[in-house]
């Protein structure tokens, strides 16, 4: 693999980085510095020529001056190797820490908030304002019970959050959950988390909340938000939390992480990405610091109150249909993301309680 980067050095190490749960990545140590190696293994961001967009991307952004971590060009000039049917990208190494939103200051907030307006306004200039072919909307609701018990996932409506990927066509914008898809989900769901052998903690607050979480559907039925009547236009991140950006000091020094490119509504990724960054373990927004954060990402970015607004509701919704992290444990038996489980399912409640005062965090 490195003698295609000359300049790299010879191998001294190579040592796998456990973070990150589609991707693989290792820091390489040479005799010229340490790299980041990245292993592309997700099926729908994996194919040569959706990476190499990423890596257009992030080179042009990187002359706008966002903090990003551009691919290093082998002796061809190009930025993707293929070994074996997969995709590798060689990236400098970035020194840095990963924080939280309880991990930042008010002020460094807001700071976080203009730099997501910098990144989607940046992305306008790179990429262009028009919709993109093949980008792929996360959408995922429904599902059933398959033969051998476990849930087998319809991909339909809604949204999974920050995990999968699958293609959106059409000529409109992208349409929200039906609260009947969910309601045969969670029927799903509880099946199979009650029939398990050796239940345990995880499990028994599994079955609370898919419970509770139905009777909130059935309640806010009528709350759907209505599909919107023209395709999103802009150019987002697609992954934008913490894992996804490095600070060193005070200050954000690389965002990590393209394969989710593409085009979304960007108000949507910035309402989901304050609600990934300032979440408590209780499943309680910081609600302070996500009005500083959205203040300073409205006016980078140029978006309206309104446009937020609409996001607030849109992202609520989904929220509160959404099951990604019990699809993983009981569909693919993966518990990778079962510790995010009590934060994210408490805030779909709190959310529910506190939409007023969410939605003015948002917009005031």
């Amino acid at each position: 693999m490195l003698r295609r980067y000359p300049d790299a050095g010879e191998p001294l190490s190579c040592k796998p980085i456990t973070k990150g749960l589609l991707n693989h990545g290792y820091r390489v140590s040479t005799t010229r510095g340490s790299y980041f190696l990245k292993h592309h293994l997700d099926d729908s961001t994996g194919d040569r020529a959706t990476i190499v967009r990423q890596h257009r991307a992030t080179q042009r952004l990187q002359s706008l001056g966002v903090p990003v971590a551009p691919p290093v060009q082998d002796t061809e000039g190009d930025t993707v190797t293929e070994i074996g049917g997969r995709c590798y990208a060689l990236h400098p190494w970035v020194d840095g820490l990963h924080r939280a939103g309880a991990q930042l200051s008010t002020d460094q907030s807001e700071r976080l908030g203009a730099l997501l307006g910098a990144v989607h306004t940046g992305l306008e200039l790179v990429m262009g304002a028009g919709r993109g072919a093949g980008t792929g909307l996360v959408q995922r609701t429904g599902g059933s019970v398959g033969s051998g018990g476990s849930v087998r996932a319809v991909e339909s409506g809604g949204s999974a959050g920050s995990i999968g990927s699958v293609e959106s066509g059409g000529s409109v914008g992208h349409r929200s959950p039906d609260p009947a898809d969910t309601f045969a989900l969670i029927d799903d769901l509880l099946a199979v988390a009650r029939r398990r052998h050796s239940r345990d903690a995880f499990d028994e607050l599994a079955e609370h909340r898919l419970l509770e979480r139905r009777t909130l559907l059935e309640r806010h039925a009528d709350r759907r938000p209505p599909t919107p009547g023209a395709p999103a236009t802009g150019w987002v991140h697609g992954d934008f939390h913490p894992l996804n950006v490095l600070y060193r000091g005070d200050d954000p020094v690389a965002i990590l992480d393209w394969d989710r490119l593409g085009v979304q509504p960007r108000a949507e990724e910035a309402v989901r990405a304050a609600a990934i960054f300032f979440v408590l373990p209780a499943g309680k927004l910081e609600l302070e610091k996500v009005r500083a954060y959205a203040r300073a990402y409205r006016r980078a970015a140029g978006a309206s109150a309104a446009e937020l607004a609409a996001a607030v509701h849109r992202v609520w919704w989904e929220r509160l249909n959404d099951f990604w992290i019990l699809r993983w444990r009981y569909c693919l038996d993966d518990r990778r993301a079962d510790p995010q489980f009590p934060a994210v399912s408490a805030l779909a409640v709190w959310w529910t309680r506190e939409y007023e005062a969410v939605c003015e965090a948002f917009t005031g």
